[in-house]
């Protein structure tokens, strides 16, 4: 057994923690829970230190479980929000918790016995559960009075958008989450971001009120990053964890261009790197800040915890192609998918491939064919001036034809104008 709340407190991730709780869990291997609500099929990086957290959780020793809101995700959590949820179907829900299953299971160890980790769905409770049933057993023990003085309900109540009575009655449905895991699984912590700290409570005083008994809660740190946008978003919206929403190369990008204020928290947060490791590097970020030794330590961990070592290597050699001089034969190793992927958002153009077959020159081909260049004329100047790559290899003159034995994988020709300026042309 190691000491969990210490090992959150020196990461930086603790917010509150509920009289008694390190003591309790300092006794011995004991159960906690953490929930997440089904709203996508995927989890992306804002899940990330509760994930991390079930993680120290499971590796102190304790027994973690993973809820999975089958029931909780038709309603709608007003934590944090401005505006009610969209409500989703069951088929819906269905879909998006077997995405989150699959990927909670690289994370935490899911095994018979001890402290394995174990998910549960709370639709398994709460699906032959009716309304009288639920004011009865549920509603009575709380008043409206404490449901009021819960933060989340009261900003919702001074906003614009007021709050529904579907979301008034989250946190009774969520605290009857505790109440049932703690009666039937021996749950005693529920574990949350500091968001969630008055749901959890509703949950312990539900539990005291109803059987008497003691549970306790623990919250972290709402992520923030330091120039003040939002942690986990990026221009093209949020990072997931699924490689089919967000690219390996894009996922290791998002970690690797983290500020230095913002690396030396993160590190702490979303690897396991002890203190002394983190420490040594900071040590040597410190003396060459250029190289980003902590940003580079950060991308590579995180990149292989939720994807793969190969995911990690495809990122870097994606890296090196587009920012240093990384060869062909990487992107001819790629797939079309992963091309398109890797040239996201960068300037594309589509050509004719029965045209390049009889061979186009390159000033035609870069401001006529493709608009690269505004014009041959500015094309021409770039090109004498050493400015223009076709495939890696410097365009020696406007008159160079090009035909389709430059095509890559037989359907793409990339041109680097200077040194950071990328564009795709796709041959149809």
């Amino acid at each position: 057994m190691t000491n969990f709340v210490e090992e959150l407190r020196w990461r930086g991730m603790l917010h509150d923690i509920m009289p008694n709780t390190e003591e309790k869990l300092n006794e011995g291997m004991t159960s906690g829970y953490i929930g997440f609500d089904p709203t996508a099929d995927s989890l992306h990086v804002g899940h990330l230190t509760q994930i991390m957290t079930l993680i120290h959780f499971q590796n102190a020793g304790h027994k973690p479980f993973a809820l999975v809101g089958g029931a909780t995700g038709m309603v709608g959590d007003p934590s944090g929000k401005s505006d009610e949820r969209n409500l989703q179907t069951p088929e819906m829900i269905e879909h998006n918790l077997k995405g989150m299953k699959k990927q909670l299971a690289k994370f935490l160890k899911f095994e018979e016995g001890g402290n394995g980790a174990v998910m549960v769905n709370n639709a398994d409770w709460f699906k032959d559960m009716n309304l009288f049933t639920f004011i009865r057993d549920v509603g009575k023990h709380i008043t409206v009075n404490y449901m009021m003085a819960k933060d989340s309900v009261k900003r919702r109540l001074e906003g614009d958008s007021g709050l529904s009575f579907t979301e008034f009655c989250y946190q009774l449905i969520q605290g009857y989450d505790f109440y049932h895991l703690w009666k039937n699984e021996n749950c005693l912590v529920q574990m949350g971001g500091s968001d969630q700290w008055g749901n959890i409570v509703t949950g312990t005083e539900l539990i005291r009120r109803k059987d008497a008994g003691t549970a306790y809660a623990i919250t972290t740190q709402l992520i923030k990053k330091a120039d003040g946008t939002k942690f986990g978003k990026t221009e093209s919206g949020a990072v997931w964890l699924d490689p089919e929403k967000t690219s390996p190369y894009k996922f290791y990008q998002f970690w690797l261009n983290a500020s230095d204020d913002d690396v030396k928290k993160w590190i702490r947060i979303f690897t396991l790197k002890n203190k002394e490791e983190i420490e040594a590097l900071e040590k040597e970020h410190d003396a060459a800040p250029h190289l980003r030794i902590l940003q580079k330590a950060l991308a590579e961990d995180i990149t292989i915890k939720t994807h793969s070592v190969e995911a990690l290597e495809t990122a870097i050699k994606t890296s090196e192609f587009l920012f240093g001089n990384g060869s062909l034969e990487f992107l001819k190793s790629l797939s079309e998918k992963q091309v398109l992927e890797m040239f996201e958002g960068i300037p594309q153009f589509n050509i004719s491939k029965s045209e390049l077959g009889a061979g186009i020159d390159a000033a035609s081909l870069l401001a006529e064919k493709a608009a690269v260049f505004p014009s041959k004329g500015e094309a021409k100047k770039t090109i004498q001036g050493g400015g223009v790559s076709v495939n890696k290899e410097k365009v020696a003159e406007m008159a160079q034809v090009f035909n389709a034995d430059h095509l890559i994988n037989d359907k793409f020709i990339v041109v680097q104008k200077g040194k950071k300026n990328y564009f795709l042309l796709i041959a149809e």
